[in-house]
């Protein structure tokens, strides 16, 4: 009989004795594997987290304590023993369960949270929150260690460690966030048995032992395996001690007998705790454990052989780009790359084969990242910062503070600009228009296809000063693409159609889908022009408003939110130069978007040839009842008095 089928919450689980979890974590794995096989998901970090999961909820008293799960990537084992098996199927889905934890989805989950590094800030506010209000339960925050590089984690553990509340942090320790962790926290024990005397002390060591006869080589060994023990046994202690917490383990978190008894004795504790548990990411699934960096986030795959399901016909956006880039970086070695634990997810893997030297993974610190950037910009570098949108809003002050207000010649190359799909609320970049083009010195551009972005990655990085391009996920269009990229002129977009009825002004991915629409219109007898603005900073004001003067109306098309975004941007020229004319401003709405498929979603918002063309369409032909009836009305009040009557 299937052990899981019976879970329906954490009460159920522990009717269950210790010597059946082991069977229950191998069907949780077979669970996880073939949902998002199917699906796709966040498929290594959760077969690394399974135990520790079942032993969490085990011995805690879930909700009433809290599980905080840093990102909440990883929390599907959580999502299963929570009441949301049957629901499992619909994992990342539209209308389905989140691939995060989501406070509206379940009582279980504590805190929204998809951006590394949240979770000890907000784990120990609920702590605080507890003491305020008298409460007796406990708080535990499940951190991975590629989250110790995030400043927030740090300035989390320095707060919380220097009082005397209760709360438990543990760290999941696999030595991998989404790619290989970089940087001093994951070097500080090798550095330190790394140093003069130590490295000194171990040639010496090793001279006096290989001249003893028969047993030398083999008390090498021995003296290696010593040496990383007391690596793991003193040493990270030591760093979390004098942070103010009590230090427990490393323990190896797949065992039960030493991980149930250790996480009893923890929750025991008086004061700040932190326990250390060894995982292994994509544990139960040899391909995963082969390939951790590829099933971190993997689209739906052949079990069998861990081959993606569908091969992308075209390039992705990604790719395109970081081949710009390479050929940029080709004529230019003032040109470097800087990204923050996404060198696979930015593509920024195809530069460093070609420029080993010359790229830069800071690990989960964005906000470093930028201002890292802007130091090696007053050097006179040319630094290249890749970024998803989502996560270029963590560096928000630093963009603005750090490289804007100094006119530094930074590139952000914006990656997942747009909808984004499955990942859903947190990770949808629906922000980057407008909380950048309100930026003094800022370039803010968007290209209509792979071609167009070539050549915005050279114009960026040829700009003597701050500016972004913005790219969408998923496939490129397939178009012609020109052998060299060349710089295009800021701030000028182009008249793709021209037109007497209507103006199309269109940015990014919506440019073709406007063209479209355009077409379909035309078959109804509908004049449409269609601008690609190129730019939503510097806007090519001239453009459009000479576009305008020519049309009765006027709709705005982004995939990005509508409030303060490039739609305003445009509106805010016709405002400025006394242009009365229909508008429409056709994006996001103001709510946090939903998880779902990139064609859904656009459908749903209007954003498709369909939508952009409907929209058209009905403020058109609203626009000539109303021009109409002004024309009926100025003509009736023209007629003289008693011929009014009189009809």
């Amino acid at each position: 009989m299937s052990l899981l089928k019976n879970i329906h919450s954490p009460a159920d689980l522990k009717r269950l004795s210790p010597e059946q979890f082991p069977e229950l974590c191998q069907e949780i794995r077979e669970q996880i594997l073939a949902v998002v096989s199917n699906v796709g998901g966040h498929l290594a970090s959760n077969l690394g987290v399974v135990e520790l999961t079942v032993a969490l909820q085990y011995l805690l008293d879930t909700p009433k304590d809290k599980i905080v799960w840093d990102t909440s990537n990883q929390a599907y084992t959580h999502k299963l023993l929570t009441g949301r098996r049957e629901q499992f199927h619909t994992l990342r889905q539209y209308g389905g369960l989140s691939g995060f934890c989501k406070r509206e989805e379940s009582a279980y989950d504590t805190f929204n949270a998809g951006h590394a590094g949240t979770g000890v800030s907000a784990a120990f506010g609920m702590v605080e929150a507890r003491e305020q209000r008298g409460e007796k339960h406990k708080v535990v925050c499940v951190v991975g260690d590629g989250a110790m590089t995030a400043g927030m984690t740090l300035e989390g553990l320095h707060h919380a460690g220097g009082t005397n509340k209760d709360f438990i942090v543990v760290l999941n320790d696999n030595q991998m966030s989404i790619s290989r962790n970089v940087g001093a926290i994951s070097a500080y024990l090798n550095r330190t048995f790394t140093g003069e005397f130590y490295g000194r002390m171990r040639e010496e060591t090793g001279q006096l032992l290989r001249k003893i006869p028969h047993i030398g080589a083999e008390m090498q060994k021995i003296a290696r395996r010593a040496e990383e023990l007391a690596k793991g046994a003193i040493l990270p202690g030591l760093l979390f001690e004098e942070l103010g917490f009590q230090y427990a383990g490393p323990i190896d978190g797949h065992n039960f007998e030493h991980l149930l008894p250790t996480l009893e004795n923890v929750l025991k504790m008086k004061g700040p705790v932190l326990l250390h548990v060894i995982t292994k990411k994509g544990l139960g699934y040899q391909a995963a454990m082969d390939n951790p960096v590829w099933f971190h986030a993997c689209p739906p795959f052949v079990r069998e052989t861990g081959v993606p399901a569908k091969k992308a016909v075209r390039p992705s956006y990604t790719s395109m780009a970081v081949d710009a880039l390479v050929k940029v970086a080709r004529h230019d070695k003032r040109v470097v790359a800087i990204t923050a634990a996404m060198c696979e997810g930015t593509g920024l893997n195809a530069f460093e084969k070609e420029f080993p030297d010359r790229i830069y993974d800071v690990g989960i610190a964005e906000q470093h990242a930028v201002t890292f950037a802007a130091g090696m910009a007053t050097q006179g570098m040319k630094p290249v910062v890749a970024l998803y949108s989502t996560f270029l809003q963590r560096a928000y002050d630093q963009v603005v503070h750090d490289v804007a207000t100094q006119n530094l010649p930074v590139t952000f190359c914006i990656d997942r600009g747009g909808l984004v799909a499955e990942d859903g609320t947190t990770h949808h970049g629906a922000f980057d228009f407008a909380f950048l083009r309100h930026v003094p010195n800022m370039v803010v551009a968007a290209p209509k296809d792979e071609n167009e972005l070539q050549h915005m990655i050279k114009t960026c990085v040829s700009f003597d000063g701050p500016a972004s391009v913005r790219y969408a996920r998923g496939v490129s269009l397939g178009v012609p693409m020109d052998p060299e990229p060349t710089v295009l002129p800021i701030g000028k977009g182009e008249l793709l159609r021209e037109g007497t009825d209507v103006a199309i002004v269109a940015i990014g991915v919506t440019v073709w889908p406007a063209m479209k629409a355009a077409e379909r219109l035309a078959q109804e007898g509908i004049s449409a022009a269609v601008v690609n603005a190129r730019f939503a900073k510097p806007l090519d004001s001239e453009l459009i408003l000479k576009t305008a003067k020519n049309v009765r109306c006027l709709v705005t098309v982004e995939e990005g939110c509508k409030m303060g975004g490039f739609g305003s941007a445009v509106l805010e020229t016709l405002s400025e130069a006394g242009v009365m004319l229909r508008t429409k401003v056709l994006g996001l709405p103001d709510w946090y978007i939903e998880q779902g498929p990139q064609d859904l979603l656009r459908e749903r918002y209007g954003l498709t040839a369909d939508g952009i063309y409907s929209s058209v369409k009905q403020l058109f032909g609203a626009g000539v009842v109303a021009d109409d009836a002004a024309r009926l009305a100025s003509l009736v009040g023209s007629l003289p008095h008693g011929d009014e009557q009189g009809s």
